[in-house]
C-alpha cells in the first residue's frame, strides 16, 4: 500500500440521555456528523483515531453511548483517554478492543498492522486536568520505538507537549513535555505527535518533527492569546484532522470541516475562468 490515511477525532465529550454540555453543546449529534463525514470521504480513511476526552464524566453509560455513535463508523477505529475519561471504564465498554490492554495499568498500546506504525499513550493524571507521563510511559515508548527505527510511526496522547498561548489550556498541558521530547528526538521515524485536548487546530515543531493537535467534533476553545484570558469556549465550526502518508511524499496534515457545505464549485466553464 503506497498510501495510507489517517482521520483524526479529538475532544467528543459525549454525554448520556440526551444531556447537553454546558447545557448548550449536543455533543451525541456532533459525533453523528462526524462519523458521517468520515464516512462519505473519497479516499475513505484507512482508520480513524481518537485523541481523548471520548466522554466527559468517564461513566459507563456515557461510554455506552459513546460505542453506539461509533458503531457506524465504516473504518476501524482506535481509542485514547483523555483527562475526562476513565480507563476501567472505558475498557470495559470497549471489551472488543484487545489493544486497550496491551498493558495492565496504562492505556497505552501500538498498533502494527499499517504501513504507518500507530502508538497511543496514556497522558492521564486520575481526577486532574493535566497530563504527565511517568517514567514507566516513557520507557515503554522509548522500548517501542526502538523496536522499528525504519517504520514511519505516528505518536499520539491527549495532552499537547507545548504552550499554546492559551493561558488557560496551558496550565492543563503535559507536564513534563521535555521529557518526552528526550525520547521522540531520539527517534526520527516519528512522523507526527498527535493531541488533542486543545479544541483548535495547532501545529508546532516539537522534538524534530512535528506536533498536532485536532479541533474538537462540536465546539472550540476560544482563541483568546490575552495573559489569563477567561475559560470560554466557541460554537465555532467541528473540524477533523486527515493524515495522509505516501513513500513517495510522507506525511501531509489536512483541516477538514466535519458537516455538509454548499459545494463544490467549478472554478472555470467550458470557456474558461468563471468572471
Amino acid at each position: 500500500m503506497s498510501d495510507f490515511f489517517i482521520a483524526q477525532l479529538s475532544d467528543l465529550h459525549i454525554k448520556a440521555g440526551g444531556k447537553l454540555s454546558y447545557r448548550r453543546v449536543d455533543t451525541l449529534s456532533a459525533l453523528q456528523r462526524a462519523v458521517a463525514t468520515l464516512n462519505q470521504l473519497s479516499p475513505r480513511p484507512d482508520v480513524v483515531v481518537i485523541t481523548g476526552d471520548l466522554v466527559d464524566f468517564g461513566r459507563a453509560e456515557e461510554y455506552a453511548t459513546l460505542k453506539q455513535a461509533l458503531a457506524d463508523l465504516l473504518m476501524p477505529f482506535y481509542l485514547m483517554p483523555g483527562n475526562h475519561d476513565e480507563r476501567n471504564a472505558l475498557r470495559a465498554a470497549f471489551e472488543d478492543h484487545d489493544y486497550l490492554r496491551q498493558q495492565p495499568e496504562f492505556v497505552q498500546w501500538v498498533i502494527d498492522d499499517y504501513p504507518v506504525r500507530l502508538i497511543g499513550l496514556d497522558s492521564t493524571v486520575p481526577g486532574q486536568p493535566h497530563g504527565e507521563l511517568c517514567q514507566p510511559r516513557l520507557d515503554w515508548l522509548d522500548a517501542t520505538l526502538r523496536q522499528q527505527p525504519q517504520r514511519p510511526t505516528v505518536v499520539m496522547l491527549h495532552h499537547p507537549p507545548f504552550d499554546s498561548g492559551i493561558s488557560h489550556m496551558d496550565r492543563q498541558k503535559l507536564r513534563n513535555d521535555d521529557a518526552l521530547a528526550r525520547v521522540i528526538e531520539r527517534h526520527p521515524q516519528v512522523e507526527r505527535v498527535l493531541c488533542g485536548h486543545l479544541h483548535r487546530s495547532i501545529q508546532r515543531r516539537f522534538a524534530g518533527t512535528l506536533a498536532c493537535v485536532c479541533p474538537g467534533s462540536s465546539h472550540q476553545v476560544a482563541l483568546d492569546l490575552r495573559p489569563n484570558a477567561p475559560s470560554q469556549f466557541m460554537l465555532e465550526p467541528p473540524a477533523f484532522l486527515l493524515h495522509h502518508w505516501s513513500e513517495a511524499g510522507g506525511m501531509v496534515t489536512h483541516t477538514g470541516a466535519i458537516g455538509r457545505y454548499d459545494g463544490p464549485y467549478p472554478f472555470f466553464d467550458e470557456h474558461g475562468l468563471i468572471d
